[in-house]
């Protein structure tokens, strides 16, 4: 599964998989961990609400987009939604390119593009109180 959005904790493994190949000898991955400080200082978890087949559309538009600008590259992102204790993955994604720099470069537009326009929404709740996060994912 090249994307997906996930209410189960993710899988590296998966994610990796559907980028992999032959001609492929760069492989970078970013894995999103939640932290215990964002803007609420005192996080214990996260809330992630998403529109589902519309955050997979979009997710894979970002991955199409990524590889025509890129030849050769391949991407895969995994985020997850629901309640999400600190430490756990909120997103996955992988790029794997002919080259490393190709694959570094995959990987970093993949998630400047997911945070800039999936629909997919952060609550933090913290021991002080809870946000929504404009600026999510």
């Amino acid at each position: 599964m090249r994307i997906a959005v996930l209410e189960s904790p993710l899988d590296l493994g998966p994610v990796v998989g559907a980028v992999v190949g032959i001609d492929r000898g760069g492989l970078v991955t970013f894995t999103g961990l939640v932290r215990r400080k964002g803007r609420i200082p005192d996080v214990v978890r996260l809330e992630y609400e998403a529109y589902r087949t519309m955050a997979e559309k979009v997710l894979e538009q970002i991955a199409d987009e990524i590889e025509r600008e890129i030849g050769g590259a391949r991407v895969a992102i995994h985020h997850r939604v629901g309640s999400l204790a600190v430490g756990e993955a909120a997103v996955v994604v992988a790029a794997a390119a002919p080259h490393r720099a190709e694959a570094f470069t995959a990987c970093r537009a993949a998630i400047d593009r997911l945070k800039q326009r999936a629909p997919i929404w952060k609550k933090e709740i913290g021991e002080s109180g809870a946000a929504w996060i404009e600026d999510c994912c």
